[in-house]
Protein backbone atom coordinates (compact mmCIF):
# COMPACT_ATOMS: atom_id res chain seq x y z
CA UNK A 1 0.00 0.00 0.00
CA UNK A 2 1.44 3.36 -0.98
CA UNK A 3 0.20 5.13 2.11
CA UNK A 4 1.74 7.35 4.75
CA UNK A 5 0.98 6.30 8.33
CA UNK A 6 0.70 9.40 10.53
CA UNK A 7 0.82 8.75 14.28
CA UNK A 8 -1.82 10.92 15.95
CA UNK A 9 -0.59 11.65 19.46
CA UNK A 10 -3.06 12.06 22.34
CA UNK A 11 -3.19 11.90 26.12
CA UNK A 12 -6.08 9.75 27.37
CA UNK A 13 -8.21 10.77 24.42
CA UNK A 14 -7.26 14.46 24.51
CA UNK A 15 -5.45 15.90 21.48
CA UNK A 16 -2.92 18.72 21.60
CA UNK A 17 -2.09 21.36 18.97
CA UNK A 18 1.00 19.38 17.99
CA UNK A 19 -1.07 16.22 17.46
CA UNK A 20 -2.43 17.53 14.17
CA UNK A 21 1.01 18.57 12.92
CA UNK A 22 1.85 14.95 12.09
CA UNK A 23 -0.87 15.14 9.43
CA UNK A 24 0.59 18.41 8.17
CA UNK A 25 3.96 16.69 7.89
CA UNK A 26 2.32 13.81 6.02
CA UNK A 27 0.77 16.31 3.59
CA UNK A 28 4.23 17.79 2.96
CA UNK A 29 5.52 14.31 2.10
CA UNK A 30 2.62 13.76 -0.29
CA UNK A 31 3.43 17.05 -2.00
CA UNK A 32 7.05 15.90 -2.36
CA UNK A 33 5.89 12.75 -4.14
CA UNK A 34 6.02 10.24 -1.28
CA UNK A 35 2.96 8.00 -1.07
CA UNK A 36 -0.52 8.49 -2.47
CA UNK A 37 -2.71 8.67 0.65
CA UNK A 38 -2.60 9.42 4.38
CA UNK A 39 -3.73 7.03 7.10
CA UNK A 40 -3.93 8.43 10.62
CA UNK A 41 -2.99 5.99 13.38
CA UNK A 42 -4.85 6.46 16.67
CA UNK A 43 -3.64 4.19 19.46
CA UNK A 44 -5.94 3.10 22.29
CA UNK A 45 -9.73 2.88 22.48
CA UNK A 46 -9.88 6.06 24.61
CA UNK A 47 -9.02 8.07 21.48
CA UNK A 48 -11.61 6.49 19.15
CA UNK A 49 -13.71 9.64 19.40
CA UNK A 50 -10.96 11.68 17.74
CA UNK A 51 -10.96 9.61 14.56
CA UNK A 52 -14.03 11.10 12.89
CA UNK A 53 -12.54 14.61 12.70
CA UNK A 54 -9.21 13.71 11.12
CA UNK A 55 -10.43 13.77 7.50
CA UNK A 56 -10.51 17.57 7.73
CA UNK A 57 -6.75 17.48 8.37
CA UNK A 58 -5.95 15.38 5.32
CA UNK A 59 -6.49 11.80 6.52
CA UNK A 60 -8.01 9.54 3.89
CA UNK A 61 -8.47 6.77 6.43
CA UNK A 62 -7.99 6.21 10.16
CA UNK A 63 -6.72 3.06 11.86
CA UNK A 64 -7.83 2.72 15.48
CA UNK A 65 -5.38 0.41 17.26
CA UNK A 66 -6.83 -1.56 20.19
CA UNK A 67 -5.31 -3.81 22.84
CA UNK A 68 -6.01 -4.35 26.54
CA UNK A 69 -2.60 -2.83 27.41
CA UNK A 70 -3.21 0.34 25.38
CA UNK A 71 -5.19 2.15 28.08
CA UNK A 72 -2.62 4.90 28.73
CA UNK A 73 0.67 6.01 27.25
CA UNK A 74 3.14 3.11 27.11
CA UNK A 75 6.06 3.91 24.77
CA UNK A 76 7.17 0.32 24.10
CA UNK A 77 3.61 -0.86 23.49
CA UNK A 78 2.83 2.08 21.19
CA UNK A 79 6.08 1.47 19.31
CA UNK A 80 5.40 -2.24 18.99
CA UNK A 81 1.90 -1.50 17.65
CA UNK A 82 3.32 0.86 15.02
CA UNK A 83 5.94 -1.74 14.07
CA UNK A 84 3.13 -4.28 13.57
CA UNK A 85 1.41 -1.86 11.19
CA UNK A 86 4.64 -1.39 9.25
CA UNK A 87 4.94 -5.15 8.81
CA UNK A 88 1.28 -5.64 7.95
CA UNK A 89 0.74 -2.68 5.61
CA UNK A 90 4.17 -1.96 4.07
CA UNK A 91 3.60 1.82 4.00
CA UNK A 92 5.67 4.28 2.03
CA UNK A 93 6.39 6.25 5.21
CA UNK A 94 5.56 6.50 8.90
CA UNK A 95 5.55 9.95 10.51
CA UNK A 96 4.90 11.65 13.82
CA UNK A 97 5.32 15.11 15.30
CA UNK A 98 8.77 15.48 16.85
CA UNK A 99 7.56 15.77 20.43
CA UNK A 100 9.11 13.72 23.23
CA UNK A 101 6.38 11.10 22.75
CA UNK A 102 6.41 11.13 18.97
CA UNK A 103 10.18 10.63 18.82
CA UNK A 104 10.09 7.98 21.54
CA UNK A 105 7.39 5.90 19.85
CA UNK A 106 9.05 6.03 16.42
CA UNK A 107 12.42 5.15 17.96
CA UNK A 108 10.91 1.95 19.38
CA UNK A 109 8.97 1.21 16.18
CA UNK A 110 11.97 1.67 13.88
CA UNK A 111 14.20 -0.47 16.12
CA UNK A 112 11.65 -3.31 16.11
CA UNK A 113 11.04 -3.00 12.35
CA UNK A 114 14.80 -2.66 11.72
CA UNK A 115 14.52 0.48 9.59
CA UNK A 116 16.28 3.83 9.85
CA UNK A 117 14.63 6.72 11.72
CA UNK A 118 15.24 10.42 10.95
CA UNK A 119 14.03 12.67 13.76
CA UNK A 120 13.11 16.37 13.81
CA UNK A 121 12.85 17.03 10.08
CA UNK A 122 12.23 20.64 9.07
CA UNK A 123 12.17 20.28 5.27
CA UNK A 124 11.81 17.66 2.55
CA UNK A 125 14.21 18.96 -0.10
CA UNK A 126 13.67 16.21 -2.67
CA UNK A 127 12.27 12.72 -2.93
CA UNK A 128 13.00 9.73 -5.14
CA UNK A 129 12.44 6.00 -4.92
CA UNK A 130 14.02 4.63 -1.73
CA UNK A 131 15.66 7.90 -0.69
CA UNK A 132 14.82 11.36 0.63
CA UNK A 133 16.94 14.46 0.96
CA UNK A 134 16.11 16.16 4.23
CA UNK A 135 16.93 19.08 6.45
CA UNK A 136 16.61 18.34 10.13
CA UNK A 137 17.40 19.94 13.48
CA UNK A 138 20.37 18.62 15.45
CA UNK A 139 22.09 19.41 18.72
CA UNK A 140 18.98 20.79 20.38
CA UNK A 141 18.30 23.16 17.50
CA UNK A 142 21.73 24.79 17.34
CA UNK A 143 22.41 23.49 13.83
CA UNK A 144 20.56 22.28 10.74
CA UNK A 145 21.77 19.10 9.03
CA UNK A 146 21.27 18.32 5.36
CA UNK A 147 21.10 14.56 5.00
CA UNK A 148 19.91 11.73 2.77
CA UNK A 149 17.70 8.94 4.12
CA UNK A 150 17.83 5.65 2.23
CA UNK A 151 15.21 3.13 3.36
CA UNK A 152 12.49 0.80 2.18
CA UNK A 153 10.10 2.60 4.56
CA UNK A 154 10.73 6.20 5.57
CA UNK A 155 10.30 6.67 9.33
CA UNK A 156 10.37 10.37 10.14
CA UNK A 157 9.33 12.88 12.76
CA UNK A 158 8.66 16.50 11.82
CA UNK A 159 9.94 19.22 14.12
CA UNK A 160 7.10 20.55 16.27
CA UNK A 161 5.53 23.83 15.09
CA UNK A 162 7.16 23.62 11.65
CA UNK A 163 4.50 21.80 9.63
CA UNK A 164 0.98 23.20 9.38
CA UNK A 165 -1.48 21.42 11.66
CA UNK A 166 -4.57 23.36 10.53
CA UNK A 167 -7.49 21.79 8.64
CA UNK A 168 -7.17 21.82 4.85
CA UNK A 169 -9.85 23.91 3.08
CA UNK A 170 -10.27 21.30 0.35
CA UNK A 171 -11.03 18.61 2.97
CA UNK A 172 -13.87 20.45 4.73
CA UNK A 173 -16.83 18.08 4.90
CA UNK A 174 -14.73 15.07 3.90
CA UNK A 175 -14.99 11.74 5.69
CA UNK A 176 -12.29 9.17 6.34
CA UNK A 177 -12.64 5.40 6.16
CA UNK A 178 -12.44 3.95 9.68
CA UNK A 179 -10.65 0.69 10.47
CA UNK A 180 -9.97 -1.14 13.73
CA UNK A 181 -6.72 -3.02 14.20
CA UNK A 182 -6.35 -5.45 17.10
CA UNK A 183 -2.68 -5.38 17.99
CA UNK A 184 -0.85 -8.52 19.12
CA UNK A 185 1.67 -7.23 21.65
CA UNK A 186 4.38 -9.09 23.55
CA UNK A 187 3.90 -9.77 27.25
CA UNK A 188 6.56 -7.19 28.15
CA UNK A 189 5.32 -4.41 25.85
CA UNK A 190 3.52 -2.55 28.64
CA UNK A 191 6.28 -2.79 31.24
CA UNK A 192 6.93 0.95 30.88
CA UNK A 193 3.71 2.93 31.07
CA UNK A 194 2.08 5.92 32.72
CA UNK A 195 0.24 4.75 35.83
CA UNK A 196 -0.32 8.01 37.74
CA UNK A 197 -0.01 11.76 37.37
CA UNK A 198 0.78 14.63 39.73
CA UNK A 199 -0.33 18.13 38.72
CA UNK A 200 2.60 20.51 39.18
CA UNK A 201 0.83 23.54 37.74
CA UNK A 202 -2.57 24.47 36.42
CA UNK A 203 -4.12 27.25 34.40
CA UNK A 204 -1.93 29.20 31.97
CA UNK A 205 1.53 27.72 31.58
CA UNK A 206 4.60 28.75 29.64
CA UNK A 207 4.00 26.12 26.96
CA UNK A 208 0.29 26.88 26.52
CA UNK A 209 0.19 30.68 26.89
CA UNK A 210 -0.80 32.75 23.87
CA UNK A 211 1.42 35.59 25.12
CA UNK A 212 4.82 35.18 26.78
CA UNK A 213 6.66 38.10 28.33
CA UNK A 214 10.27 37.01 28.69
CA UNK A 215 13.28 38.64 30.30
CA UNK A 216 17.02 38.35 29.95
CA UNK A 217 20.17 39.85 31.45
CA UNK A 218 18.87 43.35 30.72
CA UNK A 219 16.13 42.97 33.37
CA UNK A 220 18.89 43.40 35.93
CA UNK A 221 17.63 41.47 38.96
CA UNK A 222 14.91 39.25 40.38
CA UNK A 223 12.98 42.34 41.48
CA UNK A 224 13.35 43.71 37.97
CA UNK A 225 10.87 41.09 36.74
CA UNK A 226 7.97 42.84 38.50
CA UNK A 227 6.87 44.85 35.41
CA UNK A 228 7.13 41.70 33.25
CA UNK A 229 4.91 39.78 35.67
CA UNK A 230 2.46 42.69 35.74
CA UNK A 231 2.22 42.91 31.93
CA UNK A 232 1.90 39.14 31.54
CA UNK A 233 -0.97 39.18 34.01
CA UNK A 234 -2.78 41.94 32.13
CA UNK A 235 -2.39 40.07 28.83
CA UNK A 236 -3.39 36.70 30.23
CA UNK A 237 0.09 35.41 29.49
CA UNK A 238 3.06 33.77 31.17
CA UNK A 239 6.54 34.91 32.16
CA UNK A 240 9.63 33.35 30.60
CA UNK A 241 13.34 34.02 30.81
CA UNK A 242 16.74 33.27 29.30
CA UNK A 243 19.39 30.94 30.67
CA UNK A 244 21.47 33.71 32.23
CA UNK A 245 18.46 34.65 34.36
CA UNK A 246 18.13 31.16 35.83
CA UNK A 247 21.91 30.94 36.27
CA UNK A 248 21.73 34.13 38.34
CA UNK A 249 18.84 32.73 40.40
CA UNK A 250 16.39 35.47 39.36
CA UNK A 251 13.77 33.02 38.07
CA UNK A 252 13.29 29.23 38.39
CA UNK A 253 14.51 26.90 35.65
CA UNK A 254 10.88 26.02 34.86
CA UNK A 255 10.56 29.53 33.34
CA UNK A 256 13.54 29.12 31.01
CA UNK A 257 12.96 29.29 27.26
CA UNK A 258 15.64 27.88 24.98
CA UNK A 259 17.74 24.92 23.96
CA UNK A 260 18.10 23.73 27.56
CA UNK A 261 14.69 25.01 28.61
CA UNK A 262 11.21 24.93 27.10
CA UNK A 263 10.25 25.26 23.44
CA UNK A 264 7.17 27.36 22.96
CA UNK A 265 4.95 28.72 20.17
CA UNK A 266 2.88 31.63 21.51
CA UNK A 267 0.98 34.08 19.35
CA UNK A 268 3.16 36.88 20.75
CA UNK A 269 6.61 36.68 22.34
CA UNK A 270 7.80 39.86 24.08
CA UNK A 271 11.56 39.64 24.58
CA UNK A 272 12.72 42.14 27.19
CA UNK A 273 16.44 42.73 27.60
CA UNK A 274 17.30 39.50 25.76
CA UNK A 275 20.31 39.60 23.44
CA UNK A 276 19.03 36.74 21.27
CA UNK A 277 21.67 34.01 21.42
CA UNK A 278 20.95 31.04 19.13
CA UNK A 279 20.30 28.78 22.15
CA UNK A 280 17.46 31.06 23.26
CA UNK A 281 16.13 31.55 19.74
CA UNK A 282 15.74 27.78 19.37
CA UNK A 283 13.19 27.78 22.18
CA UNK A 284 10.98 30.58 20.85
CA UNK A 285 11.53 30.60 17.10
CA UNK A 286 8.06 29.09 16.52
CA UNK A 287 6.41 32.22 17.99
CA UNK A 288 3.90 33.75 15.57
CA UNK A 289 5.02 37.34 16.33
CA UNK A 290 8.06 38.65 18.21
CA UNK A 291 8.39 42.06 19.90
CA UNK A 292 11.87 42.96 21.20
CA UNK A 293 12.46 45.63 23.84
CA UNK A 294 16.13 46.43 24.28
CA UNK A 295 18.49 49.35 24.79
CA UNK A 296 20.82 47.86 22.16
CA UNK A 297 19.46 48.40 18.68
CA UNK A 298 22.10 46.01 17.29
CA UNK A 299 21.14 43.04 19.48
CA UNK A 300 20.42 39.78 17.63
CA UNK A 301 16.89 39.65 19.01
CA UNK A 302 16.14 43.13 17.71
CA UNK A 303 17.34 42.14 14.24
CA UNK A 304 15.21 38.99 14.18
CA UNK A 305 12.07 40.45 15.76
CA UNK A 306 9.04 41.53 13.76
CA UNK A 307 8.69 44.63 15.98
CA UNK A 308 11.23 46.36 18.19
CA UNK A 309 11.27 49.18 20.75
CA UNK A 310 14.68 50.62 21.57
CA UNK A 311 14.73 51.87 25.12
CA UNK A 312 14.69 51.04 28.83
CA UNK A 313 12.28 48.18 29.52
CA UNK A 314 11.76 49.47 33.08
CA UNK A 315 10.19 52.61 31.60
CA UNK A 316 8.48 51.04 28.60
CA UNK A 317 6.70 48.12 30.30
CA UNK A 318 5.07 50.15 33.10
CA UNK A 319 3.87 52.65 30.47
CA UNK A 320 2.35 49.84 28.38
CA UNK A 321 0.64 48.34 31.45
CA UNK A 322 -0.70 51.75 32.47
CA UNK A 323 -2.15 52.33 29.01
CA UNK A 324 -3.81 48.89 29.01
CA UNK A 325 -5.44 49.67 32.36
CA UNK A 326 -6.54 53.13 31.16
CA UNK A 327 -8.20 51.69 28.08
CA UNK A 328 -9.92 48.94 30.00
CA UNK A 329 -11.30 51.37 32.53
Amino acid sequence: MSEILALFEHDRGEAAETSYQSLGFARALLAAGVGTSITAVVIGAEADGLAADLAAYGANSVVRVHHRDLTDYAPEAWGEAVAELIAARAPAAVVATGTDRGNEVLAYASAIADVAFAANVTEIRSAAEAHLELTRVRWGGSLLEQSKLIASVFVLSGTAHVFDGDPTPEAVGATAALETYDAVLSETAARTRVTDRVTLSSGITLTTAAVVVSGGRGVGSADGFAPLVDLAGLLGGAVGCSRVVTNNGWRPHSDQVGQTGKRIAPELYIACGISGAIQHWVGMMASKHVLAINTDGEANMVGKAEYAVIGDLHKILPAVSAEIRRRRS
